[in-house]
């Protein structure tokens, strides 16, 4: 499964912009400790790239 990557929840967008909640979101990243996993493609690695405080890519 390389075509996929698994994104993690590490820390809270509690105190974070409004935009930072708004990818969160996107991605579907509700819980901490959540993972959920989204194809690898420009547009999600992109979102990863905006809140990398947040996230975690986990194998």
């Amino acid at each position: 499964m390389a075509d996929t990557i698994k994104i993690k929840l590490v820390h809270s967008p509690i105190c974070t912009p409004e935009k930072h909640k708004r990818i969160v979101k996107g991605l579907g990243l509700r819980k901490l400790n959540q993972v959920v996993e989204r194809p690898d493609t420009p547009v999600f690695r992109g979102m990863v790239k905006k809140i990398p405080h947040l996230l975690e890519i986990v194998q």
